[in-house]
């Protein structure tokens, strides 16, 4: 079995917990306030906005024989420069103090997932980075597109409040394709047991966050 196969087997039960949280199931159904939609957006850009300093901090940590993954962080580099600011802009459609958000400081759990990132790429393995990749864009595929179709529709929202999620939902499609070619290279045992486990770990701390969120359904 090729690794990226292992790797989806190895944390399908952390990936059906995170999947079964109140927040996440009422998002996707289109269920969630305004309100709680402004509050997902406002940690997605306080985690986002680590995104690009953490590829950058993996593609100079790795060593000499991984270039070939170096390169390909490049690419993944170019592809999500400036999200952080899709989301502060959806905040703003909303009808939302974009800039409160940007100087707000983020929710324990956020603040929590992001260092352990870093931790990842500066004390253990940086490969392990990869971990969160799988967790952030694979939860994407599942269910941005869907969940940004359903509560634009429950909140009567203009389609620009929805650039993040609708973005990346399609987005991401081609990004796991991209990124289970990679995770097929890897023929490290100690390279694929980092990504195992920092996967199994984000998915736990990702979830967190989402278990941070208020849930406030919208009245039937």
């Amino acid at each position: 079995m090729a690794f990226y196969d292992d790797l989806i087997e190895a944390t399908e039960v952390e990936r059906n917990t995170l999947l079964s949280i109140p927040f996440i199931q009422s998002g996707a159904a289109g269920q969630l306030s305004l309100e709680s939609y402004l509050a997902f957006l406002g940690q997605a850009y306080h985690h986002v906005k680590h995104t690009i300093p953490l590829l950058m901090a993996t593609g100079g940590r790795l060593p000499e024989r991984l270039e070939w993954l170096r390169e390909a962080i490049g690419e993944y580099i170019e592809e999500e420069m400036g999200h952080q600011e899709w989301i502060l802009n959806d905040i703003a459609a909303c009808g939302a103090d974009k800039e409160a958000v940007r100087h707000a400081m983020p929710l324990p759990a956020t603040e929590l997932m992001v260092a352990y990132a870093y931790d990842t790429v500066y004390r253990n393995n940086p490969v392990g980075f990869f971990g969160m990749v799988l967790v952030l864009e694979g939860t994407s595929v599942s269910l941005a597109t869907h969940a940004a179709e359903n509560i634009q529709q429950a909140l009567n929202l203009p389609k620009s409040a929805f650039s993040y999620l609708s973005s990346h939902g399609s987005l991401d499609v081609g990004h796991v394709d991209f990124y289970e070619k990679l995770m097929n290279r890897l023929d490290r045992e100690e390279d694929q047991q980092a990504v195992v486990h920092c996967a199994k770990m984000m998915y736990r701390l990702y979830g967190d966050i989402f278990r941070s969120l208020p849930v406030v359904r919208l009245e039937q």
